[in-house]
């Protein structure tokens, strides 16, 4: 029996993603989780409203990350820097967590109902960044375009560098903030990497 109750957490969420990828989420209960995990169902509950929260649980700690990130930036850098900087800090916990966030990526394109709650967290976590952004002196309108913005490099440098076994996340995202700079600056894709 796990020791304490983060142990108990962790040996859930475990257990489910190991079931959710071998069964599919839908025929998976609660009871077979607890049973993996070698707790009580009462335990799961205790952990979790339902087993849809088991593998969002990384949203509290992505959350911890982009707060504790954002934080670190000194209060005088301007938006854009901010989250390029934040981005970056982030780049090591979620190569930390690479194999976790690759089994829910996967669970949750083969399940139609997982993917609308993982919007509804993506949406969450853009508007607590906006949110922090705001407290920082940042315009309201300014925060959610930036949130926005930073939120879909990010998105997009997770989706290459899971196609792409073998490679860090840094590099992939260093190049989606490239693209997105040339595309601003009105330079054609490339043609910001040295080429004359």
């Amino acid at each position: 029996m796990p020791r304490s109750g983060k142990e108990a957490r962790e040996r859930l969420e475990n257990a489910a993603l190991e079931l959710f990828a071998v069964r599919g989420f839908d025929a998976v209960t609660t009871a077979e989780i607890a049973a993996l995990a070698g707790v009580t169902e009462r335990t799961f509950f205790r952990h979790f409203p339902d087993k849809r929260e088991v593998l969002f649980d990384g949203e509290r700690r992505l959350t911890g990350w982009v707060t504790e990130a954002l934080a670190s930036v000194p209060a005088g850098v301007a938006p854009w820097p901010t989250m390029r900087r934040t981005v970056d800090l982030l780049v090591p916990p979620l190569e930390a967590n690479r194999e976790g966030g690759e089994r829910l990526a996967a669970i949750a394109a083969a399940t139609p109902a997982l993917q609308e709650r993982a919007a509804a967290k993506e949406a969450h976590l853009i508007a607590l960044i906006a949110e922090l952004l705001i407290a920082r002196d940042v315009t309201p309108e300014e925060a959610s375009l930036v949130a926005r913005t930073c939120w879909g490099a990010l998105a997009h440098a997770i989706g290459s560098w899971r196609a792409a076994p073998g490679t860090s996340l840094q590099p992939h995202v260093d190049r989606a903030f490239d693209l997105l700079e040339g595309l601003l600056s009105g330079a054609s894709p490339g043609s910001h990497t040295g080429a004359a």
